[in-house]
């Protein structure tokens, strides 16, 4: 266990460090002091390191949005594009070796581990919106999926102008995809 975790803890370094291109199952193993060898013990490659990292930065993720959205009770689509948002973004500026998973690791398992990620928490916030008829019952489960997904290439952007998340195209993000929800919205709140 020790070992599994050293070479975790390596690679979030190398990440953090010098990228995602830098952190090889190689660069680990002699970052770490274990023989890459060894290091392919424990993993068969990259992608579950990768996908290991990500899970645990996922989990993490999913119980910030998860408390925010109890502890603002958010009442109207913007502030429950906020309440999304706003943990997202704070963990993503203290953890940028999740950033370059999350936007630079595109092989497969991780874009698969987004994907699920995204469809999750879509699920989770249509089921708040509708509770709170902020959205109909019948709003497709497609539009809060698109909305996640424009948030998430949104966050990119972001985080390709700056390491810390380029707050104009943050503030764009919410703009977007709130509007996109407005679009949505139960007849009751637009006329409220």
């Amino acid at each position: 266990m020790e070992r599994r975790r050293a070479i975790l803890d390596t690679a979030e370094v190398l990440l953090v460090e010098q990228g995602y291109e830098a952190a090889t199952l190689k660069a680990i193993g002699e970052r770490a002091g274990i023989p890459v060898a060894s290091v392919y013990h424990y993993f068969s490659d990259r992608h579950q390191v990768d996908a290991e990292l990500l899970q645990g930065h996922m989990n993490e993720v999913d119980a910030l949005v998860g408390a925010e959205l109890e502890a603002s009770g958010p009442q109207t689509l913007s502030d429950t594009a906020d309440a999304v948002i706003n943990p997202l973004l704070g963990y993503f500026r203290r953890h940028p070796g999740c950033v370059e998973l999350w936007f630079k690791g595109r092989g497969e398992p991780l874009v698969e581990l987004v994907r699920a990620f995204d469809e999750a928490q879509a699920e989770r916030l249509r089921h708040l919106l509708v509770e709170r008829g902020l959205v109909p019952a019948d709003v497709p489960p497609l539009v809060l999926e698109l909305a996640f997904e424009i948030g998430n290439r949104l966050f990119d952007v972001a985080f390709r102008r700056s390491p810390d998340g380029d707050d104009a195209t943050i503030d764009e993000a919410r703009r977007v995809v709130t509007a996109y929800l407005e679009t949505y919205a139960s007849d009751a709140r637009r006329r409220g």
